[in-house]
């Protein structure tokens, strides 16, 4: 009896050891491994068949959709690249934390700002790379679609997004900010600041990023500012302190937000949406200074606020004075993940 692989996923996920002696199928699990093969060995001729016959898809079973599943059914400890699968079958790489707070932390995207300059143009994706324009509200609305974009081991040079941003269900989130085009073996070493939740408050709010901003969209003029904001949360540091969060930020910032809280969907004064204060609860009505991504248009100082870090260099590129970040807030990417 033959046995059958699918091949299309088996060449980079599996390991065949065969011996013409001995049962075919001696499949070794790596750890890049996610998929397991269950299907039935016999003695015979040592042959793999290439095949796409769909009678045997169902002799595959797929390991893991998150990180999190690794680590609960092969105790993988290692922060690495590892393959995962969605529940339609897509497989793709990506990157799982296997240690910090216990571990099993999926990588689901980043925003990366490469040009602060640029205003909603090429780049910009967490916004809109369509310009600034109150006929395109929600911007280009990858916060609350299916697309995906950019590679894990470039997540820290260009915006990234992955199926898992869409597909996990998870409890939690955790953020790193690193700088930007750190190479992914220095990710947690060089970040300046990690930290993540513990509240389990997801599975209330769409059970992901992409549930939360369906419910609560991020479309320009649908909300005013306090009134319509989303959720705080409250976070753990893993690496920095409420202090440092604070003192990343603007000066002028600093009085209109609480360090220590992740916030989403959070309205301007101009009604522009943002997508994330990172680190911090919004108490003003100034949140570009200090929250990312988000809608389509921002009417203040057309088009000086639109784009993925918004108006993170108001007052200079930077500066680290009055509305401006510092250079090491401007200059790190904000990566994302959940739990």
């Amino acid at each position: 009896m033959k046995l059958p692989i699918f091949i299309a996923f088996t060449a980079m996920l599996m390991t065949a050891e065969t011996n013409s002696s001995n049962k075919q199928c001696n499949l070794r699990v790596q750890k890049s491994v996610l998929l397991e093969s269950i299907a039935d060995c016999s003695d015979g001729p040592s042959n793999n068949q290439v095949t796409n016959n769909t009678q045997h898809h169902s002799q595959q079973k797929y390991m893991a959709k998150s990180c999190k599943e690794i680590t609960e059914k092969y105790q993988f400890k290692q922060d690495g690249l590892y393959y995962l699968t969605t529940d339609d079958g897509e497989v793709y790489q990506t990157y799982c934390d296997m240690t910090t707070d216990g571990g099993g932390w999926t990588l689901v995207a980043s925003v990366h700002e490469n040009n602060i300059y640029g205003k909603c143009t090429n780049g910009d994706r967490w916004t809109s790379t369509q310009g600034n324009n109150q006929n395109y509200p929600a911007g280009d609305g990858h916060w609350v679609n299916l697309a995906t974009f950019g590679t894990a081991s470039g997540a820290t040079s260009d915006d990234y997004k992955n199926p898992g941003y869409y597909d996990i269900e998870a409890a939690d989130i955790s953020v790193w900010h690193v700088p930007n085009d750190t190479p992914l073996k220095k990710w947690k070493n060089d970040a300046i600041l990690q930290y993540h939740t513990e509240s389990n408050f997801f599975p209330k709010y769409g059970g992901n990023l992409y549930g939360l901003f369906n419910k609560m969209p991020l479309v320009w003029n649908t909300g005013t500012c306090q009134t319509d904001n989303g959720p705080a949360i409250p976070i753990i540091y893993d690496f920095g302190d409420a202090e440092k969060t604070a003192n990343l930020y603007s000066p002028n910032g600093r009085k209109e937000f609480v360090p220590g809280f992740i916030h989403f969907r959070v309205f301007n004064h101009e009604k522009a949406a943002m997508a994330l204060c990172s680190g911090v609860k919004a108490t003003g009505c100034n949140p570009e200074v200090h929250c990312v991504g988000g809608s389509g248009f921002f009417p203040e100082g057309n088009p000086r606020q639109c784009g993925d870090f918004h108006a993170f260099e108001w007052d200079g590129y930077g500066t680290g004075a009055g509305w401006s970040v510092t250079k090491q807030m401007l200059e790190s990417t904000i990566m994302l993940f959940y739990r």
